[in-house]
């Protein structure tokens, strides 16, 4: 698996020896503090295949809430949900952050599924770019891009320096999420999110699409691409145009689950929690409710944006209306 462009060279050799050398950091030793070798990024590239397909995820960020359950809804309910984290040994001080970027090979074409929060002043997100250089993957290379829906974490890194990011992709959205934004007052009404961050976020969001409006390019829910191996559907709640993503290759599927889930166990043990970002959160909440069934009767091969990294797994049926995630095992590349 290919290293960030500033990280040293490990051989999978090399790395059993490399973490046993930083093992007494791990446990707080100061003894050997002088040896320690210059930190470097974690992995963040995981290659993969879906059938035929040469699929990659990346991480986009470091990041995590401070403000803990406290984004979760409903209120009452956050004493469950405390008990449910301490049961499988979860922090309470925050919610992790995961940004899960994926980008697949379909012939000559090679496809973007949303693109995190875009280069910035902060060292601890905007990791995209790297990831493709570290694949071998030009911006200009990228001929395709989807997008989940126009929250900062998926749509701004579709511009950068006040460009689009990919300057040969069309930017497919569902017409519902592209009219959201362009309608005089979008409603936020039934949101829980805090109303002071919103008209700063409409704007934010309308002059992205001011940005990419040459390539923006509706695409109604069940559209089939690339010859059917890519579904886009409608999975709306979370925003008006919520959309989720289904490839197929080779009698194998993966389903992206985009913003279905923002917690690998919250959301799961109990569907009808959610977080303060959905836009319609009963609506969500349904929306939910109906992909998970779907997933865990079929057992489908699911990716998350939200999951932990590389967000790979399956859904599993716990108890009636009760699921659980069940993240893949992954192991090192060639």
């Amino acid at each position: 698996m290919p290293q960030p462009p500033s990280a040293p060279a490990l051989s999978r050799r090399h790395f059993a020896a490399a973490a046993l050398a930083s093992w007494p950091a791990l446990v707080g030793s100061s003894a050997h503090s002088a040896e320690l070798p210059t930190p470097f990024r974690q992995p963040f590239v995981h290659r993969f295949a879906i059938g035929s397909l040469e699929a990659f995820s990346i991480s986009d960020c470091d990041l995590a809430f401070r403000e803990g359950l406290d984004l979760m809804h409903p209120a009452a309910e956050r004493a469950a949900m405390r008990a449910e984290m301490l049961r499988h040994g979860e922090s309470l001080d925050t919610l992790p952050l995961y940004v899960n970027l994926l980008v697949v090979k379909l012939g000559q074409e090679i496809a973007l599924f949303d693109a995190g929060f875009g280069r910035g002043t902060n060292p601890r997100m905007g990791w995209l770019q790297d990831g493709l250089a570290a694949v071998g993957i030009r911006p200009e290379q990228v001929t395709a891009g989807f997008l989940s829906h126009a929250h900062a974490d998926h749509l701004n890194g579709f511009v950068n320096n006040g460009q689009p990011a990919f300057p040969n992709a069309a930017i497919h959205l569902l017409p519902e999420e592209l009219a959201f934004w362009r309608q005089p007052q979008p409603d936020f009404s039934r949101s829980r999110r805090d109303p002071q961050g919103i008209p700063g976020m409409i704007k934010e969001v309308r002059g992205h699409f001011d940005t990419l409006s040459k390539v923006l390019q509706p695409t109604a829910a069940g559209t089939e691409l690339f010859g059917g191996r890519l579904r886009v559907e409608s999975a709306p709640g979370h925003t008006a145009g919520h959309a989720c993503f289904r490839l197929r290759s080779d009698g194998q599927e993966l389903l992206h689950l985009m913003d279905l889930a923002h917690h690998h166990l919250l959301m799961f043990a109990q569907p009808e929690w959610n977080i303060a970002f959905d836009h319609d959160p009963e609506l969500s909440i349904r929306t939910r409710q109906r992909y998970w069934a779907e997933a865990a009767a079929q057992r489908t091969r699911c990716y998350g944006f939200h999951l932990p990294w590389p967000g790979l797994g399956h859904i599993v049926q716990q108890s009636p209306n009760r699921y659980g995630w069940w993240a893949e095992r992954w192991q090192w590349q060639a």
